[in-house]
């Protein structure tokens, strides 16, 4: 019986063992899964971030462009699309994905913001010389437009100036070309602080890096470094750029209200000139202060009808040109057509645009210019809207500088006529848009550019061969451009 009853006992022991090793071996209970919950602190799309509080919103367009006789949807200039000739693009096209990334979380010191917005674009290439995009690379292009931290009224990184319109350069719609004031819409670094006063009213000041914008500052130019062969492509001199001293000290303010909106803008801009030859001891001119100011006016909510809109702006630099004829408008170009004169070749108009210019053993002499742009929008209904815009810019050197140029103009050139290197530059356009459903936009927009340039008689240019433009004898001649976008954009 002792035997059997320890049999059993031993029995009973093994299969509590075996039973507790079994349940050691059963799987643990999964993890409640945490779905993506909808955050609605700061307005549709955001989402909270799983396991956070930080809420989070993608968007973004996919956009499809057709343009001709413009290039990138400008005014034909420069090589090829200014040359005119079998260089040149008629049309061209472009493929863009735009992805924006927002996120925002609330903190005891207010919401602190992140943001970045990239681009990415194919467009149509050039032949020969310079593309007609800086997109035109062959292949895929990126592009950051924005990428910034904002807390506490602090925006640190790359966003739109607080100089600018908050329509850029499109005060309704129109071309990447349009004069008249500011546009930084791909972006600029900066430091900015913004202050909120309550009814609508904010003021800002920030630190800006102007050589961080699409094509950087304008020229700053030593006329004594001319040569035959710049100046026939609206190049004066040498570009004599120092290295960064002070960053574009700008500021706003703007009253935002129902009826619309108002801003005035202030900007500082530092001429800091190299030497003036290669090496230290040709010495250098010292620097000198450009400055430029904008006012902006938004009207609403006009007896047109019901979402209707007219933007205006007007603005004045002195040594500050890029705060008019704005980062997406060239700073140098030319533009050929045909000519009627007996004895010459081809017209040519040029223009080239700087902050100052100077001689060697001089001064700076800054440039002065002022424009406006402005555009007024029309709601047919809730798929159809159309629009008109212009926008005018005039440009006008300093007596030195000017007499420097037409120096030059003369012993290098062999200009006749009239010569002062001022211009006028005008825009004016059109368009219509389509929405047949929400997001989804269809756009026909045609302008017509106009330079005005202050040139008469004619030069012996060297040629361009960019522009397989040979030696002869051009007339120098105002010039036309009109140019047309076909554009399909899906927003989400």
């Amino acid at each position: 019986m002792k035997l059997v009853k320890s049999l059993l006992l031993g029995s009973a022991a093994g299969l509590i063992a075996v039973g507790g090793a079994q349940a050691a071996d059963l799987p643990v209970k999964a993890k409640a899964v945490e779905y993506v919950k909808i955050c609605s602190l700061y307005g549709a799309g955001f989402y909270y971030m799983p396991g956070t509080d930080t809420c989070i919103k993608f968007g973004g367009y996919l956009r499809a462009d057709v343009w001709a006789n413009g290039g990138d949807y400008g005014f034909r200039q420069g090589a090829n699309q200014g040359s005119n000739n079998r260089l040149t693009n008629y049309w061209g096209e472009r493929a863009r994905m735009d992805f924006t990334v927002d996120t925002r979380t609330a903190t005891e010191y207010g919401v602190v913001r992140t943001f970045a917005d990239m681009v990415f674009s194919w467009d149509t290439t050039s032949v020969t010389g310079s593309a007609p995009s800086a997109f035109s690379t062959g292949s895929a292009s990126l592009g950051l437009y924005h990428a910034f931290i904002q807390f506490a009224g602090f925006t640190f990184g790359r966003t739109v100036s607080i100089f600018d319109a908050p329509w850029q350069s499109y005060p309704a719609g129109g071309p990447d070309t349009l004069p008249g004031g500011s546009n930084h819409v791909t972006g600029i670094n900066q430091v900015a602080y913004t202050a909120d006063f309550g009814q609508g009213i904010t003021g800002s000041i920030a630190l800006e890096d102007e050589s961080t914008s699409a094509n950087g500052q304008s020229n700053l130019w030593n006329l004594s470094g001319a040569t035959a062969a710049n100046m026939v492509t609206g190049v004066y001199g040498n570009n004599s750029w120092g290295g960064t001293r002070s960053p574009d000290i700008t500021g706003a303010v703007r009253v935002d209200q129902a009826w619309g909106l108002a801003q005035i803008s202030l900007a500082a801009h530092d001429m800091h000139p190299a030497y003036y030859g290669a090496t230290e001891p040709t010495g250098h001119p010292g620097d000198k202060w450009g400055w430029a100011i904008q006012g902006s006016l938004s009207i609403k909510n006009i007896p047109t009808g019901a979402g209707d809109s007219i933007n205006l702006q007007a603005v004045y630099t002195d040594g500050a040109s890029r705060y008019n004829f704005q980062s997406l408008f060239p700073q140098t170009f030319f533009m050929y057509s045909g000519t009627g004169l007996a004895g010459a070749y081809q017209g040519l108009g040029i223009a080239g645009i700087a902050d100052g210019v100077f001689t060697t053993g001089g001064g700076i002499e800054s440039v002065k210019s002022w424009g406006f742009r402005g555009g007024y929008t029309h709601n047919w209904n809730p798929n159809w809207a159309s629009a008109i815009y212009g926008g005018y810019g005039a440009l006008q050197y300093g007596g030195a500088g000017k007499a420097a140029i037409c120096a030059n103009m003369v012993a290098l050139l062999g200009l006749t006529g009239a010569c002062n290197p001022d211009f006028n530059f005008a825009v004016i356009g059109v368009n219509t848009i389509w929405t047949p459903v929400k997001n989804l936009a269809f756009t026909a927009d045609v302008s017509w550019s106009r330079l005005d340039q202050k040139y008469s008689g004619t030069i012996a240019s060297p040629g361009v061969a960019a522009a397989a433009k040979p030696a002869a004898l051009y007339e120098m001649k105002d010039q036309d451009s009109v140019a047309l976008l076909l554009r399909a954009q899906r927003n989400f």
